[in-house]
C-alpha cells in the first residue's frame, strides 16, 4: 500500500508541475497593427520634413500621404477587431486542458503499472541474480553468429603496390600450405597491421593449433584480441575460452584479466569484473593501454557492484625523469641539476627494482644514468631488461633506444645483446661488421668465399625461422656489398612483410635498404 500512495503523490507532483504551466499568465504582448500604426506616422512626419526641405515636389508627397493613409487605416480596422474579439487562449479551455493533463498523468501511470510493471516484485535475491547471469553466459552469441550480425567489413589492402602483391602472395602460400606455422604467423601479424581482423584472427587460431601444448599465454590472448576486435569489443564463447586457456598459463596475465571483466561485464556481474579491475588498476602500470578505459568506467562499476565509498588509487609509482625535466635542469648548476636527476633516477630506479615498470621507463631510466655518466650501472640496468623482455621484441626495441642514448649501442644492437626466443645459438646470427673487417685480411677467394656463406647461411635461417629486424637489415647490406642487388631486394620485401607493421623496426630496415641504394 505504501508503494501506491508514492507512486500516486509523485504521479500528481509532476502532474501539478505541468497544471501550472499551463494555466500560468502570458504576458501582454504588443498586437503586430499597433506596432505598424507607430511606423505609418513616422513615415508620414518624414514626408512633410522632405517636401520642407525641397526634396520632393507637393505631387510626390500628395501620393505617398495616399499610400500611407490607405494602410493606417487598415493597421487600425486590424486592432480595433483584435481589441473587440480578445486575444490569447480562452481561460475555460486552459482549465480543461490542465485538468486532462492531471487526470491523464495520474491515472494513466496508475492503470498502466499493473500491465507494464511487476506489482508486489520483491528484490531479486543474488542467487536468482547470478542464475540469470549464467545462463546469460552461457546462451550468448558465439563468434560466427555475432560476425554475421555484423556488416560485412571490407578487405584493406595496403598502399604500397609492392606490398600488395607480398601480402596476396603470402595468402596465397599460406592457403597451400595451412600447415606452416611461420606463414601463418606472418600471415596473422601483417593481417592485423592492415585491419583485416578476421582474417588474422583466423590465421592466429592456425598458429595456436600448430604449436598445440607449446603455444603461450601470449599466443591464446593475441587470438583473443583479434577475435574481439573483430566482434566489435563483444567477447565471445569462443574468445573466453581463448582467454581461460591464457590465465591457466599465466594467472596474472593483464591483457586477459582485462577481457575477462568485459566479458564479465557483459553478462551482468559487475561484482566480479570489479574485482579484476580494480587489481589491474592498483598493479599499473599507469600507461598501460587497459588502465585508461578501467578509470573511465571503474566508478559506475563500482556503483553497480555494490562499493558505495570506492575512489581510484593514485597512478602507482614515480614515472622517472622525462625528456622535459632533464632539459628544464638545464637551468640549474651543475651540481644542482646532478642532484636533481639524481633524485629521479634513484626513485625510478627503486620502483622498476621492486614493482617493475614500462618499456618506456626502462629506456628512460638507461638513458638517465647514461646522462649522470653512471655507464656501468646503465650496462647493468641493459642486461636485467634484455632479460625482461627477450620474448616481446617490440617492447626490447623501445628500451634499446634508452640504450642508445646512454652510448651503450649504436643504432643497431650491439654484439652482447642477448638473443631472441629461438636464436639462443640455434643458428649464427650472420657477418658482423668485425667479421667484415677480419676477412679484409684473407686472400680475396677466401675472403668472398667466407662471406658468401655466413650471408648464405643468414639468408636460409631468416626465410625458415624468422628474425629480428636488426638481423633482416644485416642480411640485406650483406648482400649489396656481394653485389647481389636481386637478393637485396628480395631481402628488403621478406623483411616488411615480416615486420612491416612495426614501426622501429620498419625504420630500421628501411635504413639498411638505403645505404644499399635500393631505395631513396
Amino acid at each position: 500500500m505504501v508503494f501506491w500512495i508514492t507512486a500516486a503523490a509523485l504521479a500528481l507532483a509532476i502532474a501539478l508541475v505541468f497544471a501550472l504551466t499551463l494555466l500560468r499568465a502570458k504576458p501582454a504582448e504588443e498586437h503586430p497593427a499597433a506596432y505598424d500604426l507607430r511606423i505609418y506616422r513616422d513615415q508620414l512626419k518624414e514626408v512633410e520634413r522632405d517636401l520642407a526641405r525641397g526634396l520632393i515636389d507637393e505631387a510626390d508627397a500628395e501620393r505617398v500621404r495616399t499610400e500611407v493613409g490607405r494602410r493606417v487605416l487598415q493597421a487600425d480596422a486590424r486592432l480595433r477587431a483584435a481589441s473587440t474579439t480578445g486575444s490569447g487562449q480562452p481561460r475555460a479551455a486552459t482549465l480543461a486542458l490542465a485538468g486532462l493533463v492531471l487526470v491523464a498523468t495520474v491515472g494513466g501511470s496508475l492503470a498502466l503499472y499493473p500491465v507494464l510493471g511487476k506489482p508486489g516484485a520483491r528484490d531479486l535475491p543474488i542467487s536468482q541474480r547470478i542464475a540469470r547471469s549464467n545462463e546469460m553466459r552461457a546462451t550468448r552469441p558465439s563468434q560466427a553468429e555475432r560476425m554475421d550480425e555484423l556488416p560485412a567489413a571490407p578487405l584493406n589492402t595496403p598502399d604500397e603496390e609492392r606490398f600488395a602483391d607480398l601480402i596476396e602472395k603470402l595468402r596465397e602460400a599460406v592457403a597451400e600450405r595451412p600447415d606452416d606455422l611461420q606463414g601463418q604467423t606472418l600471415l596473422a601479424r601483417n593481417e592485423a597491421g592492415l585491419g583485416n581482423y578476421s582474417a588474422a584472427a583466423e590465421a592466429q587460431a592456425a598458429v595456436v593449433r600448430l604449436r598445440g601444448d607449446e603455444a603461450s599465454a601470449d599466443d591464446h590472448v593475441l587470438l583473443a584480441d583479434l577475435m574481439i576486435t573483430a566482434a566489435q569489443g563483444y567477447v565471445s564463447p569462443e574468445a573466453e575460452a581463448e582467454l581461460r586457456r591464457a590465465l591457466e598459463k599465466e594467472p596474472n596475465n593483464p591483457v586477459a584479466r582485462y577481457y575477462t571483466g568485459q566479458m564479465l561485464l557483459q553478462n551482468d556481474r559487475p561484482d566480479m569484473a570489479f574485482r579484476l579491475w580494480d587489481g589491474l588498476l592498483r598493479q599499473g602500470p599507469e600507461n598501460a593501454p587497459w588502465i585508461a578505459q578501467i578509470r573511465r568506467q571503474i566508478d559506475d562499476i563500482a556503483w553497480m557492484a555494490g562499493v558505495r565509498d570506492y575512489s581510484q588509487p593514485d597512478p602507482a609509482g614515480p614515472e622517472g625523469p622525462s625528456a622535459e625535466s632533464i632539459a628544464n635542469a638545464e637551468d640549474l648548476s651543475e651540481d644542482e641539476r646532478r642532484d636533481l636527476i639524481q633524485n629521479m633516477v634513484d626513485e625510478l630506479n627503486d620502483k622498476l627494482a621492486t614493482e617493475g615498470g614500462s618499456p618506456e621507463e626502462w629506456a628512460r631510466l638507461i638513458g638517465a644514468l647514461g646522462i649522470l655518466g653512471n655507464t656501468d650501472h646503465a650496462s647493468a640496468i641493459w642486461d636485467e631488461a634484455q632479460m625482461i623482455f627477450a620474448d616481446q621484441p617490440q617492447m626490447l626495441a623501445t628500451v634499446r633506444e634508452g640504450a642508445v642514448r646512454a652510448g651503450l649501442l649504436k643504432t643497431a644492437p650491439a654484439a652482447r645483446e642477448l638473443p631472441l626466443p629461438g636464436e639462443e645459438g640455434a643458428a649464427p646470427a650472420g657477418p658482423t661488421a668485425e667479421d667484415m673487417e677480419n676477412a679484409a685480411q684473407m686472400p680475396e677467394e677466401d675472403r668472398e668465399e667466407m662471406i658468401r656463406t655466413m650471408v648464405a647461411t643468414l639468408s636460409e635461417r631468416l626465410a625458415e625461422e624468422g628474425g629480428s629486424a636488426q638481423e633482416w637489415a644485416r642480411l640485406i647490406t650483406s648482400q649489396a656489398i656481394l653485389g647481389d642487388r636481386e637478393a637485396a631486394e628480395s631481402a628488403f620485401d621478406s623483411a616488411l612483410a615480416a615486420h612491416g607493421d612495426d614501426r622501429t623496426a620498419r625504420a630500421t630496415i628501411e635504413t639498411a635498404a638505403r645505404s644499399a641504394g635500393l631505395v631513396e
